[in-house]
């Protein structure tokens, strides 16, 4: 054998040795790759989910939820631009059941009766706000949280709170919104001073980032103040759901998802939790998602905090169970 065609085949050896690693290569990356997108299918990724807002002494009374459901807690804080202490504004729990593909969701009245431990009786909304002067940012959220796992007594399993800009930033990534308004609305107390006294009229309108945000964020001038806000909370809510899923935006779902996290002021969301959850409601239609109240009474109470009497709403402690029983827990 000469020495050129000696050096030709192991130069072809050389070669053929090299293909097969690239090959190899390449399978394992799709093979990666396929693993990945198997563990982020929904009925896949969340199988096992942890469960917060709990304490020692409630932890084993909890029901247990079946495979494939969980309670997320979505909350919006008045933190404003350069702050890290803020009020829980508006709080929405929903129950996510991926086997029939079913949405229920409740808002919580922010002027809600809690206890809070070391404190005494105070609004919801002041336990985060307390909790985040003396222990920081991230222990006032999970203070909330863990309230609102105490009042309602069912498992949260993930938690997700934005602020006025994260919450805007969001609905802008959509684009304009059409939101079914139930009353007209006016602007008592708005973000942005150049819309006070603003009025979103009653009907079908379409709402830019920023009046969508101010829409939600408004009571005062409300008829019903904290259930009237809950109305428009839940419209919104639907609104930017069937913005995000048009034809055009479903494209960039997995991804708008996995950006929330830009927005965010606290989640113990992965961004893996949140590419799922963009794939599990990618077939999504508003007629799957079911809203419900928790009945209660406003009534003048002492506040432990505020050391004064002020305005509470009393959530019906059996409206509350039968709420949470039938639709937060199957």
């Amino acid at each position: 054998m000469g020495r050129a065609e000696k050096h030709t085949r192991t130069k072809r050896s050389k070669l053929k040795i090299f293909g097969y690693s690239f090959l190899s290569f390449i399978v394992i990356l799709v093979a990666g790759g396929s693993y990945i997108y198997y563990q982020l299918q929904p009925k896949n990724h969340f199988k096992n989910v942890p469960v917060v807002g709990s304490t020692d002494a409630n932890a084993s009374t909890l029901p247990k939820l079946a495979s494939n459901t969980f309670n997320i807690l979505l909350m919006g804080s008045d933190e404003r631009k350069g702050e890290k202490i803020g009020h829980s504004d508006s709080m929405m729990l929903i129950h996510v059941d991926l086997n029939n593909h079913q949405y229920q969701a409740v808002s919580i009245p922010r002027d809600t009766r809690v206890h809070l431990a070391g404190y005494g009786y105070t609004k919801l909304t002041s336990v985060q706000y307390i909790i985040q002067a003396t222990q920081g940012r991230l222990e006032g959220v999970k203070a909330a949280v863990q309230a609102i796992g105490e009042l309602t007594n069912v498992p949260i399993n993930y938690y997700v709170e934005t602020n006025y800009e994260g919450f805007q930033s969001m609905a802008n990534a959509v684009g304009n919104v059409e939101v079914h308004v139930p009353f007209d609305v006016t602007l008592t107390h708005p973000w942005y001073k150049a819309n006070k006294g603003k009025v979103i009229p009653k009907g079908t309108q379409v709402l830019s980032g920023q009046m969508i945000t101010e829409l939600v964020h408004e009571r005062d001038s409300l008829k019903n103040t904290d259930y009237g806000r809950q109305q428009l909370q839940e419209v919104a809510l639907e609104g930017i759901a069937k913005s995000a899923l048009q034809p055009g935006n479903i494209a960039h779902l997995p991804a708008l998802i996995s950006s929330l996290s830009d927005y965010l002021v606290a989640t113990n969301m992965t961004k893996e939790d949140m590419i799922s959850m963009g794939l599990a409601v990618k077939n999504f239609n508003h007629s799957q998602l079911h809203y419900h109240q928790l009945p209660g009474a406003s009534k003048v109470m002492y506040d432990d905090v505020l050391k004064n009497n002020n305005d509470e709403v009393v959530l019906d402690p059996q409206e509350i169970n039968s709420v949470m029983t039938k639709y937060f827990v199957n």
